[in-house]
């Protein structure tokens, strides 16, 4: 006897397959599999080669835990100690970030014909750069240890917390909440992540020790519960859950760190491509033609002002000409958090969604190869190639 979770079982598993051969080809060629995986959800989307009705809602809940765990492990990278410490080191490179990347989506959304708040959310997805594909990249080069990381570390943790003012406000006018609800619900949001981080300040390591057990099963079902809960909560406060996740994470620390990244990290790569595939089920695949134009020009601009801004960062840290191409190549790639900032106005414009998932897809793919060859570029400033022009004239005059 057939049954509709027959069909969602085949339909589930078909995915998940063609997922690990995607992962296969990603690593042999040496890219990010994450923009791969909203190549699938594409395809198998409205307008795509086939469709899936069965598992669509299944699908949706991971994507959904999919950003909590992508956030989680990000903020297991940081201690409320280094993260207070970054964010002081590099306020000047936030703040040329934001006046640098945030503009470009925005003017372009007015010039598009998108309404202001449309327009206001194209200028998040150009601004923030993704957390979890820049700390894969670091990892995978084996590039940790590099002076110019804490400088990028810095940078992705402070616009994660911009988000922390931006979610909130951009939701709350999008779905019609009044000056007052919104003004209350971002004071209750930055009121939430500074009480949660000032209890990670002082007691961070004794609540790590409690959350601790020598049991596997035991220790990943508190990570997993409490992150969840913590998570959910923040979300119904319109914090976002991705934020609340990020904020789980930072407060964990001492032994229980390098414990969770094991337990969750099999996790996390599992829902963060249902993410991208749930994403790229949402959006119509013939809708792309229109705005591939205008995602190639809006990536060309951000990749020069993601560079510049790794670049001006890494500087003032008085780091060296090769660090600091590697800090602006490490910054290209978006991923997870435009994703989610487009998805909030899917409805309100469906251009929007087309547009983000190609804009994704070239910056995730073009910084990924930069920042991996980056080492190979030769950067010489124009007055050093003008002088190696004249000198070699020189010496062919005096022969």
């Amino acid at each position: 006897m057939h049954t509709a979770s027959d069909l969602f079982v085949i339909e589930l598993g078909a995915v998940v397959l063609v997922l690990a051969i995607v992962a296969r080809l990603a690593r042999r060629i040496g890219l990010p599999a994450l923009p791969l995986y909203l190549l699938v959800g594409l395809a198998l989307g409205d307008g795509g080669l086939v469709e899936l009705p069965a598992s669509t809602e299944f699908i949706e809940v991971g994507a959904e835990i999919g950003v909590i765990l992508m956030l989680l492990m990000l903020g297991l990278e940081f201690s409320a100690h280094e993260l207070i410490d970054n964010v002081r080191r590099s306020t000047l490179a936030g703040i040329v970030d934001l006046f640098l990347n945030f503009p470009p989506g925005f003017v372009a959304g007015l010039l598009m014909g998108f309404d202001p708040i449309v327009a206001v959310l194209l200028g998040g997805v150009t601004y923030i750069s993704s957390s979890g594909i820049v700390a894969k990249l670091v990892a995978d080069l084996d590039r940790i240890g590099n002076h110019e990381t804490s400088v990028i570390l810095s940078v992705l943790v402070i616009e994660d917390l911009a988000m922390v003012l931006y979610l909130p406000i951009v939701s709350g006018v999008l779905f019609g909440g009044s000056v007052l609800s919104t003004t209350v619900t971002v004071t209750v949001a930055l009121l939430v992540v500074v009480g949660v981080l000032g209890a990670a300040y002082f007691f961070g390591d004794r609540l790590s020790a409690i959350a601790l057990s020598q049991s596997s099963e035991a220790l990943l079902l508190t990570l997993l519960g409490g992150t969840l809960l913590f998570a959910g909560i923040a979300g119904r406060l319109n914090l976002s859950t991705a934020v609340g996740a990020f904020v789980v994470g930072v407060a964990l620390s001492g032994d229980i760190v390098s414990h969770a990244r094991g337990l969750l990290l099999p996790l996390r790569n599992l829902f963060a491509a249902v993410f991208f595939v749930f994403f790229g089920l949402q959006v119509d695949i013939r809708l792309l033609s229109d705005v591939a134009v205008a995602a190639v020009v809006i990536a060309v601009i951000t990749i020069a002002t993601k560079f510049a801004t790794g670049w001006i960062g890494a500087g003032r840290a008085a780091i060296g000409k090769p660090g600091r191409a590697r800090a602006g190549a490490a910054l290209i790639a978006h991923g997870e958090f435009s994703i989610v900032i487009a998805e909030l106005g899917i409805a309100r414009e469906s251009d929007l969604g087309a547009l983000a998932a190609a804009y994704v897809i070239i910056l995730t793919l073009v910084g990924a190869v930069l920042y991996q060859y980056s080492d190979s570029i030769t950067l010489r400033a124009p007055s050093e190639s003008y002088r190696a022009k004249w000198q070699r004239k020189s010496r062919r005059a005096g022969k």
